[in-house]
């Protein structure tokens, strides 16, 4: 597989294929991580070649993610790594979302990130989501404002719908747009890729592994406790996780046929999709970055590709459940 850095839409700069998104290290979705186990994952992630880090003012009641992300690139060059932060979102006491796109607040939201990462600016800086009370075109011009005072090198979106993107577009220089892709939930191609692929606008697709249901390592048996956000998904409950975890193993015997691990194949035809930039995947510990990371050099060839497609096709459409 090609690893070259690729264009960032229009914005002259150039993004990974792959990047770690950095919200499991956050401790609110996960059981089990721990400060010391955020930042070795980070680590390992960037000694691995993995120098795309996507994370987000609310990842961590008190921005847990980005502490973590700011200790592990403490000695590292700056001008080596691709840094993507949001803003746009937050915590209140108890644990409520709260979208606020108030130009204020974002203002607010990027500096304390950049003060916790220990950096002057991001590489690439989305609105989380847009905000019900406040009009897009307001919050992409605030983003746009940062962008010119160097705050952030280039601007994008995630979580939007098409009217959206295109509203976002026209307030600012837009370079990237983020939302969920993998082999099960292909929405966006209908719309979203081909207008991106028009307005030179990058793609950037997170849930590849859709919380390591792809993955393959969950059991059929397997029932995900309150603390666990799978619980909330229609894709890991009753007859639709079944019938995805049919589809699983569809794609396990190719894996197994090249010799790879599962979570390879899936990375590696994800990130090959047209329109897709950059693909980003999750890991809660160092171990599991290694595995992901190996889809660098993971090569689908045509047999591959062909029982995939057949595979989707089958399987027909999910229940999905938005993110945000």
């Amino acid at each position: 597989m090609d690893t070259t850095p690729r264009p960032l839409g229009r914005s002259g700069l150039h993004i990974p294929p792959f990047g770690l998104g950095c919200w499991p290290l956050a401790g609110m979705t996960r059981e089990g991580i721990t400060r010391d186990v955020a930042i070795a994952t980070v680590a390992a992630a960037l000694d691995a070649g993995i120098l795309h880090l996507d994370t987000a003012y609310c990842y961590g009641e008190a921005g847990e993610s980005e502490r973590a992300i700011g200790t592990a690139i403490r000695d590292r060059r700056r001008d080596e790594l691709f840094i993507a932060g949001k803003c746009g979102i937050h915590w209140e006491p108890g644990r409520k979302q709260c979208i606020d796109g108030r130009p204020e607040r974002i203002r607010r939201e990027v500096e304390e990130s950049l003060g916790r990462l220990g950096t002057d600016h991001l590489d690439l800086l989305y609105l989380h989501a847009p905000d019900p009370g406040v009009n897009l075109e307001v919050s992409m011009a605030e983003l746009g404002r940062l962008q010119s005072e160097g705050l952030a090198r280039a601007v994008g979106v995630s979580n939007v719908s098409l009217d959206q993107l295109a509203i976002a577009a026209e307030a600012c220089s837009l370079s990237a747009c983020q939302l969920p892709y993998n082999m099960l939930q292909r929405e966006i191609e209908r719309d979203i890729v081909p207008w991106c692929h028009v307005h030179g606008v990058a793609i950037v697709a997170y849930w590849p592994l859709m919380k390591g249901l792809l993955a393959g390592g969950i059991p059929r048996d397997r029932t995900f406790p309150v603390t666990d956000s799978r619980h909330k998904y229609p894709m890991f409950n009753g007859a639709e996780f079944q019938r995805n975890l049919d589809f699983v193993d569809v794609v396990r015997q190719e894996a197994e046929r090249m010799q790879r691990p599962l979570a390879d194949l899936v990375l590696a035809w994800t990130v090959e999709q047209p329109g897709i930039t950059s693909v980003l995947f999750g890991a809660t510990s160092p171990e599991q970055v290694g595995v992901n990371a190996a889809a660098h050099f993971c090569e689908l060839d045509p047999q591959a590709r062909r029982a995939i497609a057949a595979g989707i096709s089958a399987r027909g459409p999910i229940i999905g459940r938005r993110p945000v």
